[in-house]
């Protein structure tokens, strides 16, 4: 019976024992290093990942501790301490010479950030920031100069003179934001520009053309000073001024302007060519005062001056105004990136940013 029995139903056969080993399950699998189930890859993406969003993570903490800090900081200042010159999009900035600024210490190892990593504290960061943003005779001086406040400066006063064929009013988007910001501000038509009527025809000297700055200039009490900023042409005539007034001018800009040396004149600078196209095209600008050769002397010499540079510009290529600084070099040097000849038009706001960076900066030492 039994033997009848095992004849018609096989015994069972032992899972445990035809179940396939581990590794022949997976005879099939593709080797390490190719794609699929068992791709090393797949998992060294994983770790790659979770490592980003893990360094991401580290960043945004101490981006925020940095903000309280600051924020903090601003606040124990009654608010108006300023912000940090952090950005560098606007401008490019060439470094007044001495030594090298401290760099940002950095990790002696190659492996990745962790999370267990110590954290550096909100002052110690912004600490770092500045060691590295500002040489270390800055810091020793006192506060920065994002800390100045406008009541700190030598002067909070900005007269702004157009350049040929313009008036004040080709200023009213640097007028709106510099005074928003608390700044006083005067901008000044020169004969025969913008309202001022007269004709301009009737001019036969610079001095005549620059008579409303210089009346302006006149006027101002004992000890008070002011920066002059200058456009094209008003760059010869903020020249003259200083030359005229230098204890009453505490720094000169010149935005894509006329930067003379002395016994030059503004004609001077362009070729041959450029002159004969002038006296035919520029029939609204006074001419005379363009042939001008200017006489300048060490009371010229005596006033600050910076130079803000218009890569983009047709009227004054950037290449002349390379020649004009070389020649003539001032304290420091800016470049306002992507600007045409008429940056309070076209960049009004990087133009202020730049006015206001000037203002701040402090006497010597140079900062």
């Amino acid at each position: 019976m039994g033997n009848l029995l095992s004849s018609c139903f096989p015994p069972k056969a032992d899972k445990k024992k035809n179940r396939p080993s581990l590794s022949k399950r997976f005879s099939n699998a593709p080797p390490l290093g190719t794609s699929g189930i068992g791709s090393s890859n797949r998992w060294s993406k994983i770790r790659s990942s979770r490592k980003d969003k893990q360094e991401e993570a580290l960043i945004q903490e101490q981006a925020l501790a940095a903000a309280a800090y600051i924020l903090q900081h601003q606040q124990q200042n009654g608010g108006s301490g300023g912000n940090l010159p952090f950005d560098r999009s606007a401008s490019l900035r060439y470094p007044a010479p001495g030594p090298k600024k401290q760099s940002l210490p950095r990790s002696s190892s190659s492996r990745a950030r962790s999370l267990t990593d110590p954290l550096l504290q909100p002052q110690q960061l912004v600490h770092q920031l500045e060691s590295y943003f500002c040489p270390t005779e800055w810091l020793q001086q006192g506060p920065l100069l994002w800390d100045l406040k406008i009541d700190d400066l030598e002067t909070n006063h900005f007269i702004l003179v157009h350049g040929g064929g313009f008036g004040a009013w080709c200023w009213y988007k640097t007028i709106a934001l510099l005074e928003e910001g608390g700044f006083k501000v005067d901008a000044i038509d020169l004969t025969g520009s913008g309202i001022h009527s007269f004709d301009t025809n009737s001019i036969t000297s610079l001095s005549q053309y620059v008579k409303p700055l210089t009346d302006f200039l006149e006027k101002l009490g004992d000890g008070q000073k002011v920066i002059l900023v200058g456009h094209d042409f008003g760059g010869a005539c903020i020249s003259y001024a200083m030359e005229e007034f230098p204890f009453k001018v505490a720094k000169a800009i010149f935005i894509s302007a006329a930067m003379l040396t002395s016994g030059q004149s503004t004609l001077d600078m362009f070729s041959q060519q450029d002159v004969a196209l002038a006296s035919v095209s520029m029939r609204s600008i006074p001419f005379a005062p363009i042939l001008e050769k200017l006489s300048l002397s060490n009371k010229y010499s005596s006033v600050r001056r910076f130079y803000i540079e218009t890569p983009e510009d047709n009227a004054i290529p950037l290449p002349l105004q390379q020649s004009m600084i070389n020649a003539n070099p001032p304290e420091r040097v800016f470049r306002l990136k992507g600007s045409d000849h008429a940056p309070f038009f076209s960049k009004p706001q990087a133009l202020h940013k730049l006015l206001v960076e000037i203002a701040k900066v402090p006497l010597e030492p140079v900062r």
